[in-house]
């Protein structure tokens, strides 16, 4: 199955390398659902996106999240136990790229679907806020 297009609020499944595991010079992550936040121009060569993990873990004094409702994760196929997009920090990679692997259980598959809009303008919202006070964190990959 092809990729999906990388659209803004898109779930893929992606290695996610924190920063603090960057920092201790690992250079992969753990397999977990991320959203897309932003996507360069589909005429760019290469392309480049920016994904933010989604965590079991509550934000901590060092993280910011948005919760997820969980009548979205239901809808995209994500599991019912709490879980947040993290804003505080993201990973910048290629589009495509080796860390995007198959949902478990759906080989070929590699999106859960999209957050809605009004989560999606949470998310993005938080993101840039954090990111022009440059209270975030990037691992380029």
């Amino acid at each position: 199955m092809a990729l999906p297009d990388p659209k803004p609020g898109l779930v893929v499944r992606y290695d996610y390398l924190w920063s603090r595991e960057a920092a201790a010079g690992r250079d992969q992550g753990k397999d977990r659902p991320t959203c897309l936040v932003a996507a360069s121009d589909s005429l760019t060569t290469p392309r480049y996106v920016v994904l933010l993990p989604i965590t079991h873990s509550p934000p901590d004094a060092d993280t910011v999240g948005v919760e997820i409702p969980v009548k979205v994760k239901q809808a995209i196929g994500l599991d019912d136990a709490p879980s947040w997009v993290i804003v505080s920090e993201y990973n910048v990679d290629e589009w495509p790229n080796a860390g995007l692997t198959p949902i478990p259980g759906k080989p070929g598959t590699f999106s859960y679907g999209f957050v809605p809009p009004g989560l999606f303008a949470q998310i993005k919202t938080k993101f840039l806020e954090l990111a022009r006070q440059k209270k975030s964190g990037a691992v380029h990959r």
